[in-house]
């Protein structure tokens, strides 16, 4: 079938609006119309080959559609159906075999070597295979997708709006709520305010965290952060952040977040620390980046520094969980959220690049 999708030939390209043949669903494997798709960071890395993808390469990863067709063996999707697509994953490792596919052991695979799981492509263009990305490639009017990271949600919630759940939303949410665990009264700081930064300051009011610390370098996205429900914000530019958070809490601060993916910042987060404090790395860096940290400080203040992948989430299960919190009027990621037309998709780049925008949607 001929689709329209917004293509990466070379590394740093403009997204071209082209033609690409899209196969029937294969076992286990769904066709989705899609309905809308978020722009991640990971796209940006992936688009400038910061995060290696083969090109030429279909992206986009936070898509949102409805269920066309369904290949054999899909039990528990039918066409009509409303879902949400998250990340792939093997299903058949020691860590999807226990409900942990996020650490999965064939991660980079499933999610970047540009095939799908039978390690045949999905997308062509003539004789030449298109890239794979995510195991949905979201940047375009139809996917195919296992079955395994497909969402199905209820169709009482826009489903424009869904998409950034399949990744940003659910990753900064989820190293709240699934991996801290706060308890009620806890101090919490986050380092940046985009779409993961800020997914997890309204995860950790739901936790029932009291002191919730926002550092950012723009002053238009902490004002946005006091609105979703920070209860002080530091513009690091303008003053000593570590300096801030020691007077604001006494000693520093249970966790940290740190989503900038800038090693300076990482260890500024491990610093603001409480004794027996968590800092959250989730922020992604280019492939390799080092950084410094102060072993004895770690050592003397038990201190723990702990990656986050995906929000340490099960989607299907995660996924429902956070539109039930939005539907109640405690999770509204939808402040976060700008719409574009599909064609526009370089213009909510750029928008997002300048900081205008938080979490572009394309609307196909």
């Amino acid at each position: 079938m001929k689709i329209k999708a917004a293509v990466v030939h070379e590394t740093g390209q403009e997204f071209q609006f082209e033609d690409v043949t899209i196969d029937e669903p294969k076992s286990e494997e769904v066709l989705i119309k899609m309905v809308a798709s978020g722009i991640c960071h990971t796209d940006v890395s992936a688009q400038h080959q910061l995060l290696p993808v083969p090109l030429p390469a279909v992206l986009g990863h936070e898509g949102a559609g409805v269920v066309e067709k369904v290949g054999e063996g899909v039990k528990d999707l039918e066409p009509g159906d409303h879902v949400v697509l998250s990340y792939a994953a093997c299903g058949h490792c020691e860590c999807c075999l226990t409900g942990h596919s996020y650490a999965c052991e064939d991660i980079l695979v499933a999610n970047f070597s540009g095939k799908m799981a039978d390690e045949t492509h999905r997308l062509h263009q003539g004789e030449q295979d298109i890239s794979n990305f995510f195991g949905q490639s979201s940047f375009a009017t139809y996917s195919v997708a296992n079955a395994r990271n497909v969402v199905r949600v209820d169709q009482d919630t826009d489903l424009r709006l869904l998409g950034p759940l399949g990744c940003g939303i659910q990753t900064g949410a989820g190293a709240v709520l699934n991996i801290f665990q706060p308890s009620a009264g806890s101090y919490i700081v986050v380092f940046g305010s985009g779409t993961v930064g800020l997914s997890a300051l309204m995860a950790s009011k739901v936790a029932g965290c009291t002191t919730r610390i926002v550092v950012d370098i723009h002053d238009s996205r902490l004002e946005l952060a006091k609105e979703l429900g920070a209860t002080h914000i530091l513009n690091s530019k303008k003053v000593n952040a570590l300096e801030e958070i020691k007077k604001i809490t006494g000693r520093g601060v249970n966790f940290a977040i740190e989503s900038t993916g800038v090693p300076e910042v990482l260890r500024d987060a491990t610093e603001s620390l409480a004794p027996l404090g968590k800092v959250a790395v989730i922020g992604a860096p280019k492939m390799g980046t080092k950084v410094q940290l102060d072993v004895m400080d770690l050592l003397i203040n038990v201190k723990s520094v702990v990656g986050v992948h995906q929000g340490g989430s099960v989607p299907k299960v995660f996924i429902p969980n956070l539109i039930e919190l939005y539907k109640a009027g405690q999770f509204p990621f939808d402040k976060l959220i700008t719409l574009y037309p599909f064609e526009e998709i370089n213009k909510a780049l750029s928008d997002t690049k300048n900081g205008t925008t938080i979490k572009p949607v394309l609307t196909m």
